[in-house]
């Protein structure tokens, strides 16, 4: 007998456990089980940032896992099949539906092709799945093809005693027509197994024309988590109705030309602002405003034109509305963005800091000189109508109850801190201060003041205290001490209206130079109670320029940056078509990717994108479970069991022996 006691709370959740092992068999069964994952491999890790929008480009990164995909087809069948057909059977893996479809067109399936194809799928599966349980890897097959696949994955052609019985599962298969619908659902189960857990370190949004694609892709995710970047606070502000937040998102997509993804995508009314930019801009050229455009966008004139014309209404619109709640706010310190004002129209200037320079533009045919802040009853009437739509979009709300669901501020996950911007910090690298609604935070304590008012916006229930987050929501796409935007201002009224280059300079917050040090990435870790001496800080929003001889990796083995140009906007800086970041149970390194193919190219062709790896860390032994957070979670748990078989053993609780 045992002299343990427990005192009345543990007694407490001991009967609360109970109810899920009520014996001990069942009990020991699962600490035998707990036990043995805590000794399976790591999962691998998946770290991708600032999509902004390119769902192609993300969409073909996840179906080939950053080249993983054809490393498991050349560890599987490297000695049996010619790098062409690997070409061949990647291609498959990572577009099954399209891919059976052309191979139909060109009267190649055949028993014979799909007999072979589905052994070769199976070697796949069993080395992409060996990591993990096998209840775990049911869980990710469809549940009409559980059964089968899994007979298939734990037998095989040389198994003595099974051989005939695995060929005529084949056979089955084939013969009832069902083979199609088995290699889709095992080449998914590759996709999947690939790759464990997929992070993204924020930018989801704006630049590329198809963000709902991608949000709608992300939610297909197993275990995904998401740490906001600005332009996705930008949108969430949109869809909690904060009209700044709205006038930004809605000028971004007029001015890369995304005008059907408003309307087709999340089905924003963008016809009240088309009406009103054509009569108020009639015969204005707008040439500050022309969309920008890709090297693979069709240029149509006519279009450009309307777009040009709605995209200055839309920015006179949002320079009004910041004016507004930067007034109602001046706890923000965004006085300085008041520049309406400051505009002198009769001589074609506007005077900063003391220095008068050229206006591009002189047309504001809705501004009061008295009152140049206020909305005309147009521009009142636009804005309402916008806010209506985006209140309105069910698909927007669902995809930003996504990124409240899955996402946060910061992540401390498996030794990696991820965060999007930077965490602010004073040219003496002390943490920057920032008041925040009577409240002084630096810090972690910016990142947890900045998370909960973030969730007020949406979620509070008292209309003042969600008006309030909502603002400041705003605050953090462009504040000067903002960690998601992390410069001192956004100089977007002076890129659009002075040609003089010097005031469209944002300074980037000290931390992006102060903290390329171990030391300082020693400090910014010890602010997060982080003293593991092996921990990494992952960071986006700052375009790598490889052009210009940057290197992602700040700090050997302590500082990366990720945002490698996946956005085709900055292609043309960074050189490359992003970067990814993966952490497998053997090592951490990078991979550099090259623009992506089309699907039909990879279809048709077997292309696929090149990448380039980079090493970051080996580790000294390979990871276990045990190693990782999910692993320590496991202990607790194993802890726990182990105290209520105590108790049952000791009578203390009664046992339910069915």
């Amino acid at each position: 007998m045992s002299d343990l006691s427990f005192d009345e709370k543990t007694l407490r959740y001991l009967k609360t456990l109970s109810r899920s092992y009520p014996n001990t068999q069942a009990v020991s069964t699962e600490i035998i089980n707990l036990r043995a994952i805590l000794n399976l491999p790591k999962g691998t890790e998946h770290f991708i940032s600032d999509i902004h929008g390119e769902y192609q480009g993300l969409r073909h990164i996840l179906r080939n896992a950053s080249g993983s995909v054809r490393r498991k087809i050349d560890q599987a069948l490297g000695d049996y099949l010619s790098s062409a057909d690997r070409d061949a059977l990647a291609a498959l893996i990572y577009y099954p539906e399209h891919k059976l479809r052309h191979l139909r067109h060109l009267g190649l399936l055949c028993p014979e092709w799909y007999t072979i194809t589905l052994k070769q799928l199976v070697a796949i599966c069993k080395i992409t799945t060996s990591k993990y349980t096998r209840s775990k890897v049911r869980r990710m097959l469809p549940r009409e093809f559980e059964y089968i696949i899994s007979e298939l994955m734990t037998t095989g052609s040389k198994d003595f005693n099974k051989e005939d019985y695995f060929e005529q599962i084949l056979q089955s298969i084939i013969e009832t027509e069902a083979a199609d619908q088995f290699i889709t659902a095992m080449c998914h189960l590759v996709q999947d197994s690939v790759i464990d857990r997929l992070h993204v370190v924020g930018d989801i949004y704006d630049r590329g024309d198809s963000p709902h694609l991608v949000m709608d892709e992300l939610e297909k995710q197993r275990h995904i988590d998401i740490q906001w970047g600005n332009h996705d606070i930008l949108w969430m502000g949109a869809a909690a109705g904060d009209l700044c937040c709205i006038a930004n998102a809605v000028r971004i997509c007029l001015r890369y030309n995304n005008y059907d993804f408003m309307e087709g995508g999340y089905g924003i009314n963008m016809r009240p602002l088309s009406l009103f930019a054509l009569e108020t801009y009639a015969d204005d050229p707008c040439t500050c405003f022309q969309p920008k455009s890709g090297p693979d966008d069709v240029v149509d004139p006519h279009n450009d034109a309307v777009i040009a014309k709605m995209h200055k209404a839309m920015a006179v619109i949002q320079f009004k509305i910041e004016g507004q709640t930067a007034r109602r706010h001046p706890e923000y310190g965004m006085d300085d963005r008041l520049l309406l004002d400051k505009m002198d129209l009769s001589r074609g200037v506007i005077t900063l800091d003391g220095t008068e320079y050229p206006l591009l533009d002189t047309f504001f045919p809705t501004l009061d000189p008295n009152d140049p802040y206020a909305l005309s009853p147009g521009e009142q009437k636009v804005l309402e109508g916008l806010q209506i739509s985006f209140l309105n979009c069910e698909k927007l709300q669902r995809h930003v109850d996504f990124l409240y669901k899955k996402g946060s501020m910061y992540r401390y996950f498996n030794g990696c801190l991820m965060f999007h911007g930077c965490l602010p910090m004073n040219p003496d690298g002390s943490f920057t201060e920032l008041e925040v609604y009577g409240v002084t935070c630096s810090g972690r304590s910016l990142f947890d003041r900045c998370e909960e008012l973030v969730r007020q916006g949406r979620y509070s229930r008292d209309s003042e205290e969600r008006q309030r987050g909502a603002d400041f929501m705003w605050y953090l796409w462009c504040g000067s001490k903002s960690p998601l935007f992390g410069k001192d201002k956004m100089a977007t009224f002076e890129r659009y209206f002075i040609d003089d280059k010097k005031t469209h300079k944002e300074t980037s917050d000290p931390y992006f130079t102060l903290a390329y040090n171990a030391d300082a990435c020693e400090r910014v870790l010890e602010e997060f109670g982080i003293h593991d001496k092996e921990a990494v800080i992952v960071n986006g929003h700052i375009p790598v320029k490889i052009r210009k001889g940057e290197s992602p990796i700040k700090v050997p083995e302590k500082l990366i940056i990720i945002d490698g140009g996946m956005s085709k906007a900055y292609q043309s800086v960074t050189g490359i078509a992003g970067y990814t970041l993966v952490s497998n149970s053997h090592q951490i390194y990078l991979s550099e990717h090259e623009p992506s193919v089309s699907e039909e190219e990879t279809v048709h062709s077997n292309h696929d994108m090149i990448s380039k790896i980079i090493p970051v860390k080996t580790f000294p032994r390979r990871v276990t479970i045990a190693d990782t957070d999910d692993g320590r979670e496991l202990a607790a748990q194993i802890e726990d069991l182990k105290l209520l078989l105590e108790a049952y053993r000791t009578g203390v609780i009664k046992q339910d022996k069915g």
